[in-house]
């Protein structure tokens, strides 16, 4: 079975974009956004303009319902090459949420890009819990943000976020974020080895995860509080002396 054919799931139609999905960019869009304010935390900003190109070169995953109202979508982006390859700016409608389209869009925008970029390493970047356990289940494993691409034009990706200035103050070593990775190659040597690769069990480590990433957070935006509450001060000594 070709896994980048439409997909049917009982009343959603998941799908490779193309320009006849056009008129659904902006609403998309709005939606992203929308989304990053209430979990208070950024996603890359993106225009419908951005969002039509992909759907062009065949780059992103849509999902509707059979009678064209608009589910969900996913985009892929590469990076050094297409050495590194990421499925971006998941979104589903509100409407739709908890039903399992996520999961579909994901699967087959991980398929799209296991057919464009074979021996490409797959990638991504979430504060999702629900996202996590989706990668999980496709081969992802939680990685230090070192086994990401180290270039500017991936990073840039993140500048739209509340939290940017964390990740720049740590150096792009750390951030609320937490990286994961899928590396075919990796999965490939297993395989030829006549073993099964041996993915992070989320299920079973999830409780401990979130645990771990609740402390992070805090950890992270504290530091970050303490060190604008200092620049504040240090603005404000600088103002008295030049009044004085």
């Amino acid at each position: 079975m070709n896994t980048l054919q439409k997909t049917i799931i009982g009343n959603y139609v998941v799908q490779v974009a193309s320009e006849i999905h056009y008129s659904y960019a902006e609403q998309i869009c709005n939606e992203m956004e929308l989304s990053a304010k209430a979990r208070g935390t950024g996603i890359a900003k993106r225009s419908p303009d951005y969002l039509m190109k992909k759907m062009e070169e065949g780059k992103a995953v849509i999902a509707t319902t059979s009678s064209g109202e608009w589910v969900g979508f996913c985009y892929i982006e590469t990076w050094d090459h297409g050495k590194f390859v990421a499925n971006s700016g998941l979104i589903v409608h509100p409407d739709h949420r908890k039903s399992g389209i996520a999961t579909a869009i994901k699967t087959k925008a991980f398929n799209l890009s296991r057919s464009k970029y074979p021996d490409a390493k797959i990638i991504g970047l979430t504060t999702s819990m629900a996202v996590m356990k989706i990668n999980s289940e496709l081969g992802y494993i939680p990685v230090p943000f070192s086994e990401l691409p180290k270039g500017d034009d991936f990073w840039k990706g993140c500048s739209s976020c509340v939290n940017y200035d964390i990740l720049n103050r740590t150096n792009r070593n750390h951030c609320l974020c937490t990286g994961m990775k899928y590396d075919p190659q990796e999965v490939s040597l297993l395989a030829k080895q006549g073993k099964k690769p041996e993915f992070w069990d989320f299920l079973k480590e999830s409780k401990v995860y979130e645990r771990w990433m609740s402390v992070k957070q805090r950890i992270l935006l504290h530091r970050e509080e303490k060190r604008k509450k200092k620049v504040e001060m240090t603005a404000k000594k600088k103002m008295e002396l030049l009044e004085h």
